[in-house]
């Protein structure tokens, strides 16, 4: 059974100047094209009016060259009737940092509203009973549910310990919902925002003609693995002499290419040390799914080649795997 539809947050009308996501419903092509009817997607789809002379700064002759049906952007309210429910809206008005700052809120409650609908699909709950209960306390309390979810991905008895404080405060809008949907709620936020491992990956090129340089890139190796950290730890495999990877798995970007870096930081002190050489042959990066079967795919290719009796020479220094 699909979920009744329901306002992201607790007010039913936004506020003047308030900045919010609108989406294009039709144009009026009559009164000499008035402008454009809009739904609020944040307020439970509540019908808006851009202006004609509040979608641009500039002379325009047609609305529809200027705006299309369907399109979702940000739009500033101008005026909100709640009685007849009008509300008056502007395009023009938007600065590109209300854009960037709607849009991320916007995203945000997306994912809350996502979640709210599915458990309310789920338990048979009505979506609005979750959001007095859960949701817009939430809001309230965090400035958005969304940061809130995060939290409780990490620590799950903090959803127990906020509904719990919810229900005793004595606020009339505060619904109480079963444990049942309260377990439910937990495993659909842990499901959609925990975070996903990220793969980061680095090519390089290793060789030493040195004596012992099979040794000194074994060496070489070992060192570069142990800036590993406990929840992060670096690998590095053989592709196929000269080449070989730098690998890591984490749900931190930014900290994942760094640690990469450091080990070729480390890998690269090392082999000169010993009068090797390393060829940073892609820097760490992000990688795919489809980026490791590539990879191995390669190996596998060269591995069968050297299956079908390819000679190996003596001063192919680097063919080795720790």
């Amino acid at each position: 059974m699909k979920a009744p539809e329901c306002r992201m947050y607790a007010e039913r009308f936004p506020e003047i100047d308030q900045v919010v996501m609108v989406q294009v419903n039709t144009l009026v092509k009559s009164i000499a094209e008035m402008g454009a009817y809009v739904q609020l997607l944040e307020y439970d789809n509540i019908e808006g009016m851009i202006l004609l002379s509040e979608l641009t700064r500039r002379r325009i002759r047609s609305v529809s060259k200027l705006i299309k049906v369907g399109r979702i952007e940000p739009a500033m309210v101008l005026r909100v009737d709640e009685e007849k429910g009008y509300i008056d809206l502007s395009k023009r008005r938007v600065s590109p940092e209300d854009v960037e700052a709607c849009e991320i809120k916007f995203n945000k409650s997306k994912v809350v509203h996502s979640i709210i609908r599915h458990v309310s699909e789920t338990t048979g709950t009505l979506p609005e009973t979750l959001y007095k209960s859960i949701g817009w306390p939430l809001y309230r309390k965090y400035g958005h549910a969304f940061d809130a979810f995060k939290m409780f991905v990490m620590d799950s008895s903090l959803l127990h310990r906020e509904i719990a404080e919810f229900r005793a405060s004595g606020d009339e809008d505060n619904q109480t919902v079963d444990e049942s949907v309260a377990l439910t709620l937990l495993k659909d936020i842990r499901r959609r925002m925990t975070p996903q491992p990220l793969k980061i990956r680095a090519d390089v090129e290793l060789t030493c003609f040195q004596y012992d340089g099979v040794l000194h890139i074994k060496s070489a190796m070992r060192a570069a693995e142990l800036v590993s950290t406990e929840d992060c730890k670096v690998k590095m495999s053989l592709v196929a002499s000269p080449l070989y990877v730098l690998s890591t798995q984490t749900s931190e970007r930014e900290f994942g290419i760094s640690l990469v870096d450091k080990a070729i930081s480390v890998l690269q002190e090392y082999i000169t040390s010993k009068g090797g050489k390393l060829l940073i042959k892609e820097s760490a990066r992000v990688v795919s799914e489809r980026d490791d079967k590539l990879l191995a795919e390669q190996i596998t290719n060269l591995n069968k080649v050297e299956e079908r009796g390819s000679d190996t020479d003596d001063d192919t220094m680097g063919e080795v795997e720790l």
